[in-house]
């Protein structure tokens, strides 16, 4: 005799679908959210990446170093504010940006008034389709486009591309790589300090060290009273690693001196001050560093005090 289920078990096996498919949704949303998922959703190829915890910050008050900040006061900042009704100091949750050979990528994270900010595009000459806007940037070369991921996270590309920020919409294949468990951190490859553009003299000696590192990522962390800088830089060997330390410190040495030569001491306000303070060993093909870094320092960079 053919087996006929009976109603009640067609009805567990449907409540039990629908709590798979659900609990599987909000698995994967929130998974998506984390920094290691973000960041295979990013061009990687000579690349700096940033990721900023602004909940974290927040948390920890260091947000409001922020809200003195040139960048809270800007005109054109308040009008955004005031009419796509988001604020980062409330509203922005995080953020990680890749600055490309290709352009500028963002994963935002917050509170968004997509409404508010759709009604904004269409204010300022844009246009949205579906669920992708796009805008003129501050330059011929820059377009601005964005789309929901999420309800609460934003992709968003600067580039002259009008969809680059399609490219955000898929992961990379592969395992989630490892990153820093720290609120605020930047990673990119050594060959970037080749150049040294834009780099402090001071500082140069530092980018020498590294340039030659697979990767190199810095992060920072409320430590007591203060923040720390921490160092990871992955060579290609034992050795590599090795010399690498070593330049560092006697970098950090020759830093020492020279300000000492001038009856100084170090600045805690200053680059100087923070450099001239770092530690460095080798651990296998990896350098571990950090650099004490004084809330002052903080304040003078964001032109707060």
């Amino acid at each position: 005799m053919d087996y006929k289920p009976r109603p009640w078990q067609l009805i567990l096996l449907i409540a039990l679908l629908c709590g798979v498919t659900v609990g599987g949704m909000v698995w994967y949303r929130s998974r998506a959210l984390t920094p290691s998922a973000s960041l295979r959703r990013m061009p990687m190829e000579d690349t700096l990446v940033l990721w900023i915890d602004f909940a974290a910050l927040r948390g920890d008050g260091l947000l409001q170093l922020l809200d003195g900040a040139k960048a809270g006061q800007d005109p054109e900042y308040q009008t955004f504010v005031r009419q796509t009704r988001f604020d980062y100091m409330h509203d922005l949750d995080s953020v990680m940006v890749a600055f490309a050979p290709t352009g500028n990528f963002f994963l935002v994270r917050g509170r968004f008034d997509w409404k508010s900010i759709q009604n904004y595009v269409e204010q300022v000459n844009g246009n949205c389709v579906n669920t992708l806007c796009r805008v003129k940037g501050s330059g011929p070369d820059r377009r601005i486009s964005f789309f929901p991921v999420h309800r609460d996270l934003m992709a968003m590309a600067a580039s002259p591309d009008d969809y680059a920020a399609l490219r955000l919409s898929s992961a990379r294949p592969g395992p989630d790589p490892p990153v820093p468990n720290a609120p605020v951190w930047i990673a990119f490859p050594g060959s970037l300090l080749k150049s040294g553009k834009n780099l402090p003299d001071g500082a140069r000696p530092f980018a020498r060290a590294m340039e030659s590192a697979l990767s190199v990522t810095i992060s920072i962390a409320p430590e007591g009273d203060r923040l720390a800088a921490r160092l990871d830089v992955r060579s290609n060997s034992d050795r590599e690693a090795a010399a690498a330390a070593a330049q560092l410190t006697e970098a950090t040495q020759l830093l020492r001196s020279l300000i000492a030569r001038e009856n100084l001491k170090p600045n805690p306000a200053d680059p100087s001050g923070v450099l001239a303070a770092g530690a460095f060993h080798a651990e296998g093909a990896h350098v571990a560093g950090v650099w004490p870094v004084p809330r002052e320092f903080v304040q003078n960079l964001l032109g707060t005090q």
